[in-house]
């Protein structure tokens, strides 16, 4: 049992770290969020099991971050001009599920931009039944500079514009996510996509 040291004492019982699977950002890697995440206090990765995978897909463009990292660079799904058709999301969540099974159990799920994206749509997807059924319900989320599908974005004229969803988690925020999460939001992130802000 944990904190049982099998000598009849009792000690400070040992608390098992969340497992967090960690999304990277788009047209990034998982070695540039490692790199990253670095910058945060020793005494919040100590507190945490990080596991970093790269997205399925090759960056079919530029990099944000190009002069910042070295490549390879990855991303999760590509998208319309419009932001209004995604391509490839069913399989990169399959890909993201597929993962889960081999290196889990996670208790939880870190993403960055794009990754925080899929991130925040994951307990929905999850919790509705369409994805996510073959592995623990996630319990804890932390979003970096995310966004949620089929909000609002402000386009450039200033008014606000709307995204779509990919069909797969079209419900994915049709009632309050039911699990403790972490938002973090900078007022200058390198490569923020546009996607939607949830209205107050």
């Amino acid at each position: 049992e944990i904190g049982k040291t099998g000598k009849g004492d009792t000690e400070s019982p040992i608390l098992k770290k969340p497992k967090l699977l960690c999304l990277h950002g788009f047209r990034t890697s998982s070695k540039i969020l490692q790199k990253q995440l670095e910058k945060w206090p020793e005494s919040v990765l100590e507190r945490l099991d990080l596991d970093f995978i790269d997205a399925p897909f090759p960056a079919l463009g530029k990099s944000e971050v190009e002069d910042l990292f070295d490549p390879p660079y990855y991303e999760w799904f590509q998208y319309s001009e419009d932001y209004m058709e995604y391509y490839n999301f069913e399989e990169t969540i399959a890909y993201i599920e597929d993962y889960m099974i081999k290196h889990g159990p996670f208790d939880g799920i870190l993403g960055f931009s794009q990754g925080g994206v899929i991130a925040a749509s994951m307990p929905g997807m999850q919790s509705n039944g369409v994805a996510l059924t073959t592995v623990p319900k996630i319990k804890y989320l932390i979003i970096i500079s995310g966004g949620i599908f089929g909000g609002s974005t402000p386009s450039s004229n200033g008014y606000l514009g709307h995204v779509g969803s990919p069909v797969l988690c079209a419900d994915s925020f049709s009632s309050l996510v039911k699990c403790p999460s972490l938002h973090i939001i900078g007022t200058s992130v390198v490569n923020l996509m546009p996607y939607s802000c949830a209205e107050p």
